[in-house]
């Protein structure tokens, strides 16, 4: 087992119970008194949220940048301006994610920092930049509370799990470090989330801000397929750039998405039912 599937295995093992809730067969509807109870911890929540983040992540950067190159799929930083028709970078659908958080109701906050960044402003500061000193060290995530803001704060490990994360950070003609290689630490992605505690509610507010900050991202990549000249424009529906000149749709990105975390999910079970 590589370090990256042993991190999520050891962090995964206590949240089983939570994840049957909220994607398997869920119970009769709580009561009204029991579903104001703070259920979870944040930590708990933001460990959830960093699994599906992770897998998103990992799936996009390989099967679609990875696999969606060699098909003549283009992917750019400036994916946003008017004149490029492209594809968001990883980090760039990470930031993507990030920006639709910010106009949700929920106050979930999401940032990519690194210690080597492309852009200056992902260059951790202060607190940050102590928790992530450690997590080079040890490799594990790092909690801590703002005092200022009352925000509990989740940082999360973010390996070089793909080749294209490797060659475009070595390549960057901004980048500060150039001999990156797969599995190294490259970064981390941090969480904010008021208070210590959430209740059941609040946590599937949460997965679900995230994953409509990932469905209003992808749309807008799927806004750039379409404005290509449709002599070269790949086919949208169920297929995957590995088989061709295609792009999954929403749906079928997210279903991956989902089917992925279960397996990790599956590992973390079987790892806790060997423990002594």
């Amino acid at each position: 087992m590589n370090r990256i599937a042993k991190f999520w295995v050891v962090s995964f093992m206590g949240f089983a119970a939570v994840m049957a809730y909220l994607f398997a067969s869920a119970p009769a509807p709580l009561q009204a008194a029991d579903a104001a109870k703070n259920s979870y911890s944040t930590q708990d929540a933001m460990a959830m949220l960093a699994l599906e983040n992770d897998v998103t992540r990992t799936l996009y950067t390989k099967a679609i940048v990875g696999a969606g190159k060699p098909q003549g799929l283009a992917f750019s930083e400036h994916w946003a301006d008017p004149e490029v028709v492209a594809g968001p970078l990883p980090a760039l659908f990470l930031r993507g994610v990030a920006d639709e958080l910010k106009k949700s109701d929920v106050p979930l906050g999401l940032y990519l920092g690194s210690d080597f960044p492309i852009e200056a402003s992902n260059q951790f500061q202060g607190r940050q930049a102590e928790a992530f000193a450690q997590m080079r060290e040890d490799l594990s995530p790092q909690y801590f509370m703002d005092e200022v803001t009352n925000e509990t704060i989740g940082m999360y490990p973010d390996f070089a799990s793909a080749e294209p994360c490797v060659s475009c950070h070595n390549e960057h003609e901004r980048t500060s470090k150039s001999d990156w290689q797969l599995g190294d630490l490259m970064g981390a992605t941090t969480w904010s989330y008021p208070g210590d505690s959430v209740t059941t509610d609040e946590l599937v507010a949460m997965l679900k801000a995230y994953r409509a900050g990932v469905s209003s991202v992808w749309s807008r990549y799927l806004g750039e397929i379409q404005s290509m000249d449709p002599s070269v424009q790949p086919v949208i529906g169920s297929t995957w750039p590995s088989q061709g000149a295609f792009v999954p749709d929403g749906k079928t990105f997210q279903d991956s998405v989902a089917e992925l975390a279960a397996v990790h999910l599956m590992a973390s079970i079987l790892n806790a039912d060997d423990e002594p």
